[in-house]
């Protein structure tokens, strides 16, 4: 596969390229993202879902955009979509055409279940793992809905539903009562067997009103992927959205950007969060350009036909305890083998059980920790820790909650320092954050040597292997211990 592939989603309202990286054989990230309000939709609704000459003629721009920028990056291969007002486009035939004549891109109508498809895929593969679920793709057309049961999507839907489709049709004309029953009238089809707990908000809509809720929390990673909330305790709020007049949005921290489309989005997705039962919101920040990538990377050797036909009977996973965002970051920041402290913090966390009483769950974002706790040496010396927690906060984005995120940062900035207050409410108590940070700090200074043996017995640590390293002793005794016991070296 090549190492730079473009995925190019025209929807109805905009246009947008990902360009993603490959770091290694399966570990990847987004280098650049662009985003074009082209709304190829608009106009069409009212005619048959004819495209409009003056849509069309935004789509060839920001496409001739997007080709600057693929040759800027070199990318060696693109994957360019279409959806739902190209679907319903009798004329698109002559629009794919001209595209192909003009830019050179093979652009790909894909149905509606389809675009569901890409869009639980990325979720299933790229969120914190759920084996049940239902996720909500709000576009310009149309709403997809994929139904996940045991890791798996079973069963897939499209509705002729979209923020274009009801701007155009109704809030232009300031029918809100109108776009209200006609909202109701088709997510009343879903069938009842998507209804779950767990909802996966997928859509620029969906991001937007994610967003606001995370200014209204002061919520501290920036990241809207994988954040998450209670449904009932914004439900009003995003009721209130759906009828708001559009200079009332400002006082609710919706971007200027979505003013026009986010009522719509919002009457969506209220309806449908209630039909499905509701309880947790999980924000996805991955869609379809990542479903598309994913399907091209996991499943090279499967058929566009086949995929076509049962889509969901097709498993596409990265292997067992693979992370792609992990990989990616030991692959362009990790300067040394970190092995050996992975090692030492497993080690150290199992023998130390007795003292420190950790529920077993954080051994996991202790090792992940040890795998990053000096990738901030790719920056500089000094401050090495705080580059390396800023790192994965910013760049540790598929698979893992914004409380491990927060977590992960947390023991890799502190290491063993002392931690007299906690600034972010989504870390755990300050003892557990001591104890985890120590580990951390402890195993990476044994890192010098990897023949290093544990045992703890009369309230003292005895660590063997490491008497002659008097620079990792040195280290060791500047490490604030979280708890009275002695440490002996044989």
């Amino acid at each position: 596969m090549s190492k730079r592939v473009a995925v190019i989603d025209l929807g109805s309202n905009s246009a947008r390229m990902a360009i993603f990286e490959r770091t290694s054989r399966l570990g990847f990230f987004i280098l650049r993202e662009y985003k074009v309000k082209v709304r190829l939709g608009e106009g069409a609704y009212e005619k048959g879902g004819v495209l409009q000459d003056e849509a069309m003629s935004n789509v060839l721009n920001a496409f001739r955009e997007f080709k600057y920028f693929l040759n800027i990056y070199k990318v060696s291969k693109i994957l360019c979509t279409g959806t739902s007002a190209l679907r319903d486009a009798p004329n698109s035939n002559t629009f794919i055409n001209l595209v192909k004549r003009e830019l050179g891109f093979n652009l790909r109508v894909i149905s509606g279940d389809m675009e569901a498809f890409y869009g639980g895929i990325a979720a299933l593969n790229l969120l914190s793992p759920l084996d049940e679920a239902t996720t909500i793709d709000i576009g310009g057309g149309s709403t997809e809905l994929a139904k996940i049961s045991n890791g798996r999507i079973v069963d897939l839907i499209s509705l002729d539903v979209g923020t274009v489709r009801l701007k155009e049709l109704f809030f232009d004309k300031d029918d809100i009562d109108g776009a209200l029953r006609f909202t109701q009238d088709i997510i009343n089809k879903i069938p009842p067997h998507f209804a779950s707990r767990d909802l996966i908000a997928i859509g620029g809509s969906l991001r937007a009103i994610s967003s606001s809720i995370m200014q209204l929390q002061n919520h501290q990673i920036r990241l809207v992927h994988n954040f998450t909330y209670k449904y009932s305790d914004y439900a009003n709020l995003i009721s209130k959205i759906a009828t708001d007049k559009e200079l009332d949005l400002k006082s609710i921290a919706i971007k200027k950007d979505r003013f026009d489309t986010i009522r719509q989005g919002a009457m969506i997705f209220s309806n449908a969060a209630k039909i499905l039962k509701a309880k947790t919101i999980y924000t996805s920040g991955v869609g379809i350009r990542e479903g598309v990538f994913l399907v091209n990377l996991l499943g090279p050797n499967l058929k566009s036909k086949d995929l076509i036909k049962m889509p969901q009977e097709h498993k596409i996973a990265f292997p067992k305890g693979f992370n792609p965002s992990l990989r990616s970051i030991q692959d362009r920041f990790a300067k040394r083998d970190n092995s050996a402290t992975t090692r030492h913090a497993k080690a150290l966390f199992e023998v130390l059980a007795p003292l420190h009483k950790l529920k077993p769950s954080y051994l996991n974002e202790l090792i992940v920790a040890s795998k990053l706790y000096n990738i901030g040496r790719s920056i500089g010396f000094y401050s090495e820790n705080a580059h390396s927690g800023y790192l994965v906060k910013n760049a540790l984005n598929y698979g893992y909650t914004h409380q491990q995120k927060a977590l992960i940062a947390a023991m890799i900035e502190y290491q063993g320092k002392a931690i007299n207050t906690l600034g972010e409410n989504l870390l755990p108590d300050i003892d557990t954050l001591r104890w985890l940070s120590f580990l951390l700090g402890l195993a990476g200074a044994l890192s010098l040597s990897p023949n290093i043996s544990f045992d703890f017995f009369s309230n003292t640590l005895y660590i063997k292997g490491a008497k002659n390293f008097f620079m990792l002793k040195d280290e060791i005794r500047k490490l604030i211990k979280p708890a009275i016991f002695a440490i002996s070296f044989e």
